[in-house]
């Protein structure tokens, strides 16, 4: 696990979804949601980022910090 600084769109909920986020110095947006799920704790989101890749984004409601997997 790896913490990571997104900045997320905040809508009718708290971080809704993730917009931008910052990886080894680079920031990469979001240009594409894959995917989403969330768990007890968890949010999940499976997105495509403008470097062409994928990355799976976490979000730990509870203490309140993103993490990449």
């Amino acid at each position: 696990m790896k913490k990571i600084k997104v900045i997320e769109y905040s809508g009718y909920r708290v971080n809704e979804r993730p917009v931008r986020f910052f990886l080894e110095g680079k920031e990469l947006k979001v240009e594409e949601i894959i995917d989403r799920w969330y768990g007890e704790e968890y949010d999940y989101f499976k997105v495509k980022a403008d470097d062409g890749n994928v990355y799976i984004l976490k979000w730990h409601r509870k203490e309140d910090f993103w993490s990449i997997h």
